[in-house]
């Protein structure tokens, strides 16, 4: 068998290592879960193509900003490779509630709405009743917070 011997190997292997055991919890821009799926697997065009939660296919994906992403079908899958930024949740797809207090949060990604064709999304559909009481002042508070909070770990 053949062997490398390069001075650098060791570093390599500490930090494939470090990449490696990297917690989903730690510092990323995008919600995600254990797997690497955004928005738990559900289809990001379906909120506002269908006003509808519904759940992807790992037959149709797509990746963007480190997240992988599942549609229901090609072609909402084409439409978000066309357009990712008008599909993409905001704040990553951490609670919108979550974000105007001040935290990272995950979500329920049946506790959704979509406003001005951004798709926000809420702990649970009872953080979002609250969340639904002051839409435009909870997003005004979110929008500050989101500044300093998007390159943290999750709460």
């Amino acid at each position: 068998m053949f062997r490398l011997r390069c001075p650098v190997r060791p570093v390599l292997a500490g930090l494939l290592l470090a990449l490696a055991s990297a917690s989903p919890a730690a510092a990323q821009t995008v919600n995600l879960d254990r797997s690497g799926l955004a928005l738990s697997g559900y289809d990001a065009v379906a909120y506002q193509a269908e006003s509808t939660a519904r759940k992807g296919s790992a037959e149709f994906v797509a990746t963007y900003e480190g997240g992988t992403y599942r549609f229901a079908s090609a072609a909402n899958r084409d439409a978000f490779i066309a357009e990712p930024v008008k599909y993409v949740p905001v704040y990553g797809g951490y609670c919108a509630y979550g974000v105007s207090q001040g935290h990272k949060v995950s979500v329920d990604p049946e506790a959704f709405r979509v406003v001005d064709g951004k798709l926000y999304l809420n702990y649970s559909k009872g953080v979002q009743k609250q969340w639904l009481a002051d839409i435009p002042g909870y997003i005004a508070k979110a929008d500050r917070n989101w500044v300093e909070l998007r390159d943290k770990p999750r709460s």
